[in-house]
């Protein structure tokens, strides 16, 4: 059996908080943030001439992570473009992974929900029988007349 990483552990831990629709909401928002605050501080460091303040990084980290792209700030050195790439990829499969594995709890919850109990099965059990000897009774009374 292979050992989970750390990343695995805490990423589990995070979509065992998301079970309800307002903790889904905290995690993906938590996520969102976390990836957009880091990705505009490294672009501020890493392409300096193109991004001189926090703010533009910012700017620019805000419109990358949310794919709107106005395109009105754009990393200029290779270093600020693998950083671009590299928050495209993560801010788009990350977040899509996140959202499918907080989906798929729901999901898994909604169908044990639905999944009929013991006791449920048990007493279905007993109507069947119960409506077999009914029908061997009416079957009895209907021959003996």
């Amino acid at each position: 059996m292979s050992q989970e990483t750390k990343l695995e552990r805490r990423l589990g831990r995070s979509v065992a908080r998301a079970a309800t629709p307002r903790g889904a909401a905290v995690v993906i928002a938590t996520a969102s943030t976390a990836m957009t605050l880091a990705a505009g501080l490294l672009m501020t460091v890493v392409d300096r001439k193109t991004f001189p303040t926090v703010g533009a990084g910012l700017w620019w980290a805000a419109q990358t992570v949310t794919t709107v792209g106005y395109g009105d700030h754009v990393p200029e050195s290779a270093a600020g473009q693998l950083v671009a790439v590299l928050v495209m990829l993560f801010g788009i499969g990350f977040l899509t992974v996140v959202t499918a594995a907080i989906t798929s709890t729901f999901v898994s919850g909604s169908r044990r929900e639905e999944a009929p109990s013991d006791a449920e099965s048990r007493a279905a059990e007993q109507l069947l029988q119960i409506d077999r000897r009914l029908e061997r009774i009416e079957a009895a009374l209907t021959d003996s007349s």
